[in-house]
């Protein structure tokens, strides 16, 4: 076969630094999202639906055959940091000291269920009126299987 062919949807998830909590302002979630979106694009790993609250995002994208996972976390957390801090002023400069967590999660989904995962990310500021992110976290670990160690979780 000459071609290289791939469709892997990812469901992407990063919360603020938790032991320097510096929220996102819900003003600023929207274009927040639109610029992670950007970042998915330029690295050929269209997304679906970005969304989340003030301490964390979820993205839903198609990762590219071209851009490990590891890669495009990277890139969308710093160029995000970055964009955020450059936002400073129009916070009153709060936003100078936000960084993201150290980790993230990113969990495989199949493609029967992308509109399942768009959903959820839809619905997310309903959805923590229910549960908080730590909580949410921690059923996608074990929904997914994940085994992790609680002590470098919230870094």
């Amino acid at each position: 076969m000459a071609q290289s062919l791939s469709q892997l949807y990812v469901h992407i998830v990063f919360h603020i630094n938790l032991n320097n909590p510096v929220k996102i302002p819900e003003p600023l979630q929207p274009d927040l999202y639109a610029y992670l979106a950007t970042i998915c694009k330029n690295h050929e790993s269209p997304s679906i639906l970005v969304g989340g609250t003030s301490d964390h995002v979820h993205i839903l994208c198609r990762l590219s055959k071209n851009i490990a996972a590891s890669k495009l976390l990277e890139e969308l957390k710093t160029d995000s940091s970055k964009w955020i801090k450059s936002r400073a002023e129009e916070f009153s400069g709060r936003l100078n000291r936000f960084s993201w967590q150290k980790g993230y999660g990113i969990f495989s989904v199949s493609a029967s269920q992308a509109a399942t995962v768009k959903e959820y990310i839809a619905k997310q500021k309903e959805h923590h009126k229910k549960i908080s992110f730590k909580g949410e976290y921690l059923l996608l670990l074990k929904k997914y299987n994940i085994e992790y160690d609680e002590n470098y979780l919230w870094n």
